[in-house]
């Protein structure tokens, strides 16, 4: 009997979620092929509400139908008191998420985008040692629910990672970069990650030092990590809802500079946070999250926005055996319109953060950060003059943001899902050895 027909008998609501999933990589590691694999993951999972409770269970078994089906009404029996809808049939967004190319792209291939990735970084640096990882796969979703509703679509992500060291001495400078989409655009080119990187590599080769003190701080959109990663915990429903989050409250208020935009944005073609639904059926949005520094909204699950008393906004995310929960799609940090090389041509002292070290760590949620600096680059009149060493910087991003100089025009997307500009801080604490 079908788990869906069998649970609407017996639970107020259900949701029967069917996860496929396969994905082939490939490993580098100090500039040899290490592994390659291929991981097949496939399995359903059940939410139901039963006297106002929430429950959940999930299986890779699919002949386990009637034991999940009882494990996810035990689980209500215990779970959360909420007043979660699901999701009646609603049209989404068309999306482009799914390539064959990408689906069919044979191992041999991958193996030869790892080995290019690898001979170009050692043109560049002879004694580099180069991890790289490539990853393309194939993800099915179908979501049912006691409405009607039936939700089925299909992403191909692809990804390359690569990680390149080199140690000269007591000089260690290590380099990082995550490229990801899921399908081909026209001009997608595997090796512009890699060709980024060794463009740093050779301007990291002159040194020079920084004297410590207050100064101007160009963020690159790899650094500006450091900087969104506590916006983006600050705008999670669920942060806010349990109180958390800096920003519970204070919708509609200015916490920032006016040159500071946010959007969370899953309908743009081929980017890697992009599908037509989120994971729980809703339709993904363009949410504007920030706006010209005002606080506009946040992002919710179904659950999250059930116990704020608001709509879901599509960001609902989820493992086979992980229940969903908000998480963000492609976050935008929107551009400004200064040139990046008038920007730095402006600054008669200071410094452009190319890499941050430990990005994540310490108190993400408070948006407090202290980090040292993998790459960073002193400015002088107006040029970029050497690569420092030994410098490490620490503040708090609610208040950095509330006076942004200014924001280059220039963006690049980054880990994967942000899209973010340089930006620059016009007086930030440097700690360096003199």
């Amino acid at each position: 009997m079908d788990i869906l027909k069998q649970l609407q008998s017996l639970a107020d609501q259900v949701e029967v979620v069917s996860v496929q999933s396969e994905a082939t990589s490939i490993v580098f590691e100090a500039n040899q092929l290490k592994t390659s694999q291929v991981e097949q993951t496939s399995g359903m999972a059940v939410r139901v509400v039963k006297d106002g409770r929430l429950g959940f269970a999930a299986s890779s078994d699919a002949k386990a139908a009637d034991k999940l089906a009882a494990h996810a009404l035990e689980s209500a029996a215990y779970g959360d008191p909420v007043s979660i809808t699901f999701p009646s049939a609603q049209p989404p967004p068309w999306v482009v998420t799914y390539d064959q190319k990408i689906a069919e792209l044979p191992i041999a291939r991958l193996v030869e985008i790892g080995r290019e990735t690898i001979d170009l970084i050692l043109a560049i640096e002879p004694e580099a040692r180069v991890n790289v990882s490539l990853k393309r796969g194939v993800q099915q979703l179908a979501i049912r629910n006691q409405t009607g509703a039936e939700v089925a679509f299909a992403r191909s992500p692809f990804s390359i990672s690569i990680e390149i060291a080199r140690i000269e001495g007591n000089d260690v400078l290590i380099l990082e970069g995550v490229d990801g989409i899921t399908a081909w655009e026209q001009d997608y080119d595997c090796m512009a990650l890699a060709r980024q990187l060794g463009h740093k590599l050779e301007k990291a080769r002159t040194l020079t030092t920084l004297p410590p003190g207050k100064m101007p701080l160009i963020f690159s959109p790899s650094a500006a990590l450091v900087l969104a990663l506590p916006l983006m915990a600050g705008i999670d429903g669920k942060n806010v809802y349990t109180g958390i989050s800096p920003m519970t409250g204070k919708t509609g208020q200015k916490l920032f500079d006016e040159k500071v935009t946010l959007v969370d944005d899953g309908t743009l073609d081929g980017r890697f946070g992009s599908a037509p639904y989120d994971d729980e059926g809703v339709p993904h949005r363009r949410n504007v999250l920030i706006e010209q520094g005002v606080l506009r909204g946040f992002i919710y699950d179904l659950k999250t926005a059930a116990q704020s008393g608001v709509e879901s906004t599509g960001n609902g995310a989820r493992g086979l055996f992980n229940p969903p929960a908000p998480a963000p799609t492609n976050l935008i940090l929107g551009a400004g319109d200064t040139p990046l090389a008038d920007i730095v041509a402006g600054i008669d002292r200071g410094l452009l953060v190319e890499e941050v070290l430990g990005l994540g760590q310490g108190n993400v949620i408070s948006g407090a950060f202290s980090n040292p600096l993998a790459l960073a680059f002193k400015i002088e009149k107006g040029q970029l003059v050497g690569r420092v060493k030994d410098v490490s910087i620490a503040d708090n991003i609610y208040d950095l943001l509330k006076n942004v100089a200014a924001v280059s025009r220039e963006r690049e997307w980054v880990s994967t899902n942000f899209c973010l500009p340089y930006i620059l801080l016009p007086n930030m604490n440097v700690v360096a050895k003199e």
